[in-house]
């Protein structure tokens, strides 16, 4: 008889760089004002050395306080973006009482929207040479022009600039193929799961699909990180609560069958591989960002392994010393609505651009009320930018300045495209891979 077939997975030097997502105190009285200056204040002086890059050392840079009529300058601030199809708490009142509803948008740009320049003193309304459906609230800029003498209170741009990348630690040398698998949006309800699919999924990545060639490409997946949104939405069936308790009294919450799914689905792979496991707005988590990590207790099986790490949203890891940055997709969906892109690589493009990963906010996104940092100011360039329950899979090279290159991915969700992506570390070269469980 054969011995049988032996295969030892790879192994990768792993850090984890999330430590500014966890909270330490939890204090949500605070106004959230001083989010925006600490945003301000932080990326002032990189935004300062942009302007400088593009239009000279010697350019003027002044507050709006001291705006002198006809004079040429450089203000820097943050932008607010007045838009009369944003979705208001009061229009919503009106239409519960029987008012002319909002109707349902898909964006909401509109060709009279006005952009405001806010600095720590005062604001001005921005005209002229702006993009507006390609800028948003919350970021903060530099705007080149004047303010004429006709025109007071409105500032004339004739070029403005964002941040430049922050610098990007080299990219190491890595001999061998090492892949991380990434997965997002299984969508589980513990009812009409396609668990076929997910099951070729685990084979993949346990070593049990395929002949030996097939099995030792497997043996190199060194980690999977899952991007949120394991959880379907009917799991949050808020009617539920509103019914009477005999009504409800021997039924079982959706929740709790699509939990236990994803507890056995965790355990069959977390003893063979190291997981991460990140929380979606769909998942049982806190809803503001940054998402802090699910709680142990609600995996009994998976979490009997050390090699389970659930984690936050958004989520920041080395693996080889190549530097991955993780999100559920709330912040990119949310953009998508309130400009006019269209592709969503584009706006991951755009995001590094801004230096900032969640720019909306506190304003059309929640976020922790923060009051002394900004912990989705981007800092450090990545390596991998990837960005989880989106429509379809995308990928593309994003280069800075100072030659900076960063792989930008976007993740279809599992549930509807039965897909997910295996990243190689040696030469960030992605592939997608599909799971087909028809049976025709």
């Amino acid at each position: 008889m054969d011995d049988e077939l032996s295969i030892d997975r790879c192994t990768a030097e792993y850090k984890d760089l999330s430590e500014r997502f966890k909270l330490k105190q939890r204090n949500y009285e605070r106004q959230y004002a001083h989010v925006y200056s600490q945003r301000l204040i932080t990326l002032k002086p990189r935004v300062v050395q942009a302007a400088k890059n593009r239009w000279g050392e010697d350019i003027s840079i002044v507050r709006l306080f001291e705006l002198e009529s006809e004079k040429p300058c450089v203000v820097i601030g943050t932008l607010f973006k007045k838009m009369v199809l944003k979705p208001n708490i009061l229009k919503e009142l009106c239409t519960e009482q029987g008012l002319l509803p909002q109707p349902v948008q898909t964006k909401y740009t509109d060709d009279s929207d006005v952009l405001i320049l806010e600095d720590e003193l005062q604001r001005i309304v921005l005209e002229g040479d702006v993009d507006f459906g390609r800028v948003i609230t919350g970021v903060v800029i530099a705007v080149k022009g004047v303010e004429l003498d006709d025109k007071k209170g409105k500032f004339q741009v004739e070029d403005y600039c964002f941040v430049d990348l922050p610098p990007q630690a080299p990219l190491p040398e890595i001999s061998k193929d090492r892949y991380l698998a990434v997965v997002s949006g299984f969508e589980l309800n513990g009812k009409t799961d396609d668990l076929l699919s997910i099951e070729l999924f685990e084979d993949l990545l346990t070593g049990e699909l395929g002949e030996e060639q097939q099995q030792r490409e497997s043996a190199k997946i060194v980690r999977l990180v899952i991007l949120g949104n394991s959880m379907s939405k009917t799991t949050k069936n808020k009617s539920q609560f509103e019914q009477a308790k005999y009504l409800s009294k021997h039924t079982t919450a959706g929740s709790v069958d699509a939990i236990k799914s994803l507890d056995d689905i965790l355990t069959q792979i977390v003893g063979s591989l190291d997981v991460d496991l990140m929380a979606g707005d769909q998942d049982p988590a806190n809803y503001v960002l940054p998402q802090q990590p699910m709680h142990r207790c609600m995996f009994p099986q998976a979490m009997s392994y050390p090699t389970l790490h659930t984690v936050t949203n958004p989520y920041e890891c080395s693996i080889d010393n190549v530097q991955i940055l993780f999100s559920s997709g709330e912040s990119l969906s949310d953009i998508y609505k309130y400009t006019s892109f269209d592709d969503r690589l584009e706006i991951l493009e755009q995001s590094l651009k801004w230096g900032h990963l969640t720019p909306t906010a506190p304003d059309t996104l929640g976020c922790y009320p923060y009051y002394d940092e900004d912990p989705f100011i981007i800092s450090q360039c990545p390596h991998i930018y990837v960005v989880g329950n989106q429509s379809e899979f995308g990928s593309k090279t994003f280069e800075g300045r100072e030659g900076q290159k960063v792989c930008l991915v976007t993740l279809p969700k599992f549930s509807s495209t039965q897909t997910c992506a295996l990243i190689n570390l040696r030469n960030l070269e992605i592939r997608p891979v599909k799971f087909n469980s028809s049976i025709s």
